[in-house]
């Protein structure tokens, strides 16, 4: 669910490697997925056009049938915006996860089925219990497994990102469902990325790690912007 920078790219990668796998970005926007079923892409990422056009028709497709595909997926991603919140409690610093919240309301709402759901969005830690409260307030008595999969793209360098990580990391409840889930998830992620590099972890590590690896990039920018200042001001190279 979300057809923008890192579910379009992540989803087509997924589709390449794992052919026996049929794979679907839904959105709402309609003028978005046009654009990803032609051939001037709504993202421009070195190498990501070439995928799409060889597994796009095949086990690949952009759709805007949102209920269909829910009911149809046994693994859904949510990979949706998550912007700074602009009022309230956080405003100006703190995520707004209301896109999250929708998707799981939605997916509650149209399954007919338990399904795997997977955070691929930066969120903030215990954004998955919120989901999986909303998904348990469904009235059909559906179990759903909450997973979180945080990505670890730069831009430029996506697609090389996503055919060749240094890691994969999984969280999810550490119990027989949870554990089971997070091992349905490997499975699909072990059809090109060797097992040792796909990390197991529970949900808060997760949502956590993705976290610090921003904060440590924002940290290293930091540093450097400062001893940038540092050697103009004493004439240091």
């Amino acid at each position: 669910m979300g057809a923008g920078y890192v579910g379009g790219p992540t989803m087509a990668v997924i589709a390449l490697k794992c052919p026996q796998i049929r794979v679907c970005v839904v959105d709402l926007s309609q003028k978005q997925i046009d654009a990803w079923n032609s051939d001037s892409l709504p993202i421009y990422e070195p190498g990501l056009p070439e995928v799409v056009s060889e597994c796009r028709g095949r086990n690949l497709f952009f759709s805007t049938d949102i209920d269909g595909e829910i009911k149809r997926a046994d693994i859904i991603f949510i990979s949706v915006n998550t912007p700074t919140k602009t009022m309230g409690i956080g405003a100006g610093r703190a995520a707004n996860i209301k896109n999250c919240e929708l998707c799981a309301r939605k997916i509650a709402e149209v399954s007919d089925s338990g399904k795997i759901v997977v955070e691929k969005s930066t969120v903030p830690v215990r954004t998955a219990q919120a989901v999986r409260r909303v998904l348990e307030c469904n009235d059909k008595g559906l179990k759903f497994q909450v997973l979180s999969n945080p990505e670890f793209l730069a831009e430029g360098t996506a697609m090389e990102d996503l055919k060749a990580p240094d890691r994969v990391l999984i969280g999810g409840v550490q119990d027989e469902d949870g554990i089971k889930a997070a091992e349905t998830l490997v499975s699909v992620y072990a059809n090109w990325v060797p097992r040792e590099q796909i990390l197991t972890t529970n949900l808060w590590s997760s949502e956590l790690s993705k976290l610090v690896a921003n904060a440590f990039l924002a940290q290293r920018v930091s540093s450097i912007n400062s001893i940038s200042a540092l050697c103009e001001a004493t004439g240091a190279d």
